[in-house]
């Protein structure tokens, strides 16, 4: 037989372009591949959507690695895999950049500028990397259906949402209340638990412990603590335990009071006079630090008064803990409980307003070395430190946030605490210390979920509300809406511009309705893509029932906080099942040293770069062989250690018998089995013993064994 010999060096450009080209050359076997075929049973995954108004990352490449391993595995199987892609389209990912782009710094400027044409803009920028995407997904070879993705944007999808809302309301489990929410004054909106999740960064900030004078008593200050100074201002209260023991300390002739086990953090050498309980302190009245709020506290309510609260602790601080009623939801709920008024002197913009006339107009956390300089001054301060501690940041642009009192709409998810908890014993996670761990203990602690957002581009929250007994109505659907309008309508679209101009009628008074302004949270969105992305329950309800819970998900670690979390909150209280039934949870990406990957520390690699340079089979490998959940050490040294090696192996080994093979004439293909030797019988049963071997370890998600097991078989016994 003649036949050209391959090039006896392992080329992997080479590799890959020919490869490629086959594929190219057959479209309609990985057309039948990712497409629902009724003569094979079902295994379902569902995509996890990512945003494409930015480059695809090395971190998103891994997740899609995994992805496809696992549903061509089980595709070959004899299962039907459908993939569908997906993208994730709305909220603040897409408005930040939009304002960042059009030059607009406030939610005013984005009112002048104008709301339809903004919404236009965000239309348009969604998808302004999406050839980088789509470029990307081919040459890493990531089989999906791109051509029919379900997008967040699309009307039918955003229907299948406002259905889900509806219901939701209908159950009593969709209100609007007024309580302390995490807030970003940059994109001025609340943000959910599960955002404030991802944006945490470790801080130093200044602590002040303050005197806080009591009345009635001379020279006797309660030395009150605080690890956010500008709070000081709005301060009504200090709390203490009452279960804890509290010292009176002689200062130079002044007596300060603290929690006995923190004496020593403040006193070298303390002098103590006495020492009582923190319930013999209570009702105790202090003067206030600022004067700003003084003849101002309503009738029936309390201020600058000492208020019992079991959270006190005396882990840090003084053991007496300052309060203002509107930053902090601790602090709000203890202020309500005493009868103590509530001031708040800050914009949604999260400067001071005109109520603090000497910082009027500044960012709160900027004030904060002016306020320690005037508290000194004037004889309030008596020692500042910095203090290291977990801040919370907005996930996308960055700023620090504020736990703000305000008015927003939140879904009783903390109703299905329990039921969350049973049913996450019903998933397979991969790493399996997820389910009890980071996943399990964030749902042990499930707080209703603040849905809305005071932003323009998302999906519309659908609820119509009279202007004048406040009624509110549930919209579950556009049929629903066109027949409840007051004017005839046609819609096709549901953003702000289309639906904002309906109003209906009031089923109490008669009176019109207008939707409340808000969007939701676009990490609803994409945590409806179980039902959504099929339209249900408008149509395809036999696909949906087939597919839900679907059998496989994978994505990064800190999903376990967003997607992945957001889907059980929404399946649980809508389905009462999981979302899904295995989740395998990739871990971090690291350089060289182990080192988080980040802009900020130089070392991102950008995935193209590093498939020009090692090509896609070795960035598949090397990511493939590490255990799910573990951080994934990336960089030339793993290539030239790991993958390298074990592709050159493959590759000579390859070599040599198509070089045996054509010298002596083989074909490969046929052989009489009567006649094979020892060591052919040999080679036959190793390989058998692989593909069992192989097949163990990928029912269990052990990607890295089932690739360990096949280097071992190429350098041990194929070459």
């Amino acid at each position: 037989m003649e036949s050209k010999l391959p090039d006896k060096k392992y080329d992997f450009k080479r590799i890959e372009a020919d490869v490629s080209g086959l594929w190219r050359s057959h479209p309609q076997i990985i057309k039948d591949s990712i497409t629902y075929d009724s003569k094979r049973p079902m295994f379902s995954f569902l995509e996890g959507p990512p945003t494409a108004n930015a480059p695809p990352g090395l971190h998103h490449v891994e997740a899609r690695v995994f992805k496809d391993l696992y549903n061509r595995y089980k595709f070959m199987q004899g299962f039907t895999v459908p993939r569908k892609g997906g993208w994730d389209c709305h909220g603040l990912p897409v408005e930040v950049q939009v304002e960042k782009r059009l030059g607009l710094k406030t939610k005013k400027e984005v009112l002048t500028f104008g709301v339809n044409k903004f919404i236009d803009e965000c239309k348009s920028d969604v998808f302004r990397f999406i050839k980088d995407w789509d470029y990307m997904t081919d040459k890493m070879a990531f089989w999906v259906d791109l051509g029919h993705p379900y997008r967040t944007l699309d009307t039918p999808y955003m229907e299948s949402v406002w259905w889900s809302l509806s219901e939701m309301h209908k159950k009593g489990l969709l209100y609007k209340g007024y309580k302390v929410v995490p807030y970003c004054p940059r994109c001025e909106t609340p943000l959910s638990s599960h955002e404030v999740a991802l944006g945490y960064k470790d801080v130093e900030d200044d602590t002040v412990a303050v005197r806080l004078k009591l009345k009635g008593e001379k020279s006797t200050y309660l030395l009150a603590w605080t690890t956010t100074p500008w709070t000081l201002l709005s301060n009504l209260c200090a709390a203490v335990n009452p279960e804890i023991k509290y010292s009176y300390v002689d200062n130079k002739g002044e007596i300060l009071i603290l929690a006995s086990e923190r004496v020593s953090h403040f006193f070298a050498k303390p002098k103590i006079l006495k020492e009582v309980s923190g319930k013999e302190m209570l009702g105790k009245e202090y003067e206030p630090i600022f004067k700003h709020f003084v003849g101002k506290i309503n009738k029936g309510k309390k201020a600058w008064i000492v208020v019992p609260e079991d959270y006190v602790t005396t882990a840090d601080g003084s053991g007496v803990v300052h309060q203002a009623p509107a930053f902090g939801e601790i602090d709000y709920d203890s202020c309500k409980r005493h009868s103590i008024d509530f001031v708040n002197p800050v914009g949604k913009d999260g400067s001071f307003t005109d109520e603090i006339p000497e910082f009027a107009g500044r960012f709160v956390k900027d004030c904060d070395a002016d306020i320690i300089a005037w508290l000194d001054k004037n004889g309030f301060l008596f020692k500042t430190e910095k203090y290291m501690h977990s801040y919370p940041f907005c996930w996308r642009c960055k700023s620090p946030l504020l736990y703000y009192a305000m008015d927003s709409w939140f879904i009783a998810a903390s109703k299905f605490q329990k039921r969350m908890v049973e049913l996450n014993k019903q998933i397979n996670w991969y790493p399996n210390h997820i389910q009890d761990g980071r996943f399990g203990n964030w749902i042990e602690g499930a707080k209703d979920w603040a849905l809305s957002r005071n932003k323009f581009w998302g999906t519309p929250l659908p609820v119509w509300v009279c202007d004048k007994c406040e009624h509110m109505a549930p919209i579950g659907s556009i049929k629903e809406l066109e027949s409840k309008s007051t004017t005839k309508v046609k819609i096709d679209d549901l953003h702000i511009p289309t639906v904002d101009k309906i109003k209906i009628k009031c089923d109490k008074c008669g009176s019109q309705m207008s939707r409340t302004p808000e969007v939701i949270d676009c990490w609803y969105d994409s945590g409806s893509a179980p039902f959504a992305q099929y339209h249900y329950p408008f149509e395809n309800k036999e696909m949906f029932d087939k597919s839900f819970p679907y059998g496989f998900i994978a994505e990064a670690i800190d999903q376990t906080r967003g997607w992945f979390y957001v889907m059980h909150v929404i399946s649980t209280i809508l389905f009462d099942k999981p979302a899904y039934k295995n989740c395998a949870v990739a871990g971090l990406l690291c350089d060289d040293q182990g080192e988080k990957m980040s802009k900020s520390k130089g070392n991102i690699l950008k995935p193209l770069e590093v498939f020009e340079e090692v090509g896609v089979d070795a960035v598949r490998v090397l990511m493939c062989s590490y255990s799910l959940g573990d951080n994934v050490k990336f960089g030339r040294e793993p290539f030239r250690e790991i993958v390298i090696p074990f592709f050159t192996t493959l590759w000579n080994s390859y070599y040599f018998t198509q070089e045996y093979m054509q010298r002596t004439g083989l074909d490969g293909l046929k052989c009489d089995k009567k006649k094979l030797g020892l060591e052919d019988r040999w080679m036959i049963s190793r390989a058998n013993s692989l593909i069992e071997e192989v097949t163990g370890h990928m029912e269990k998600h052990e990607y890295n064994h089932a690739v360990s097991a096949m280097q071992s078989f190429v350098i041990n016994d194929f070459s």
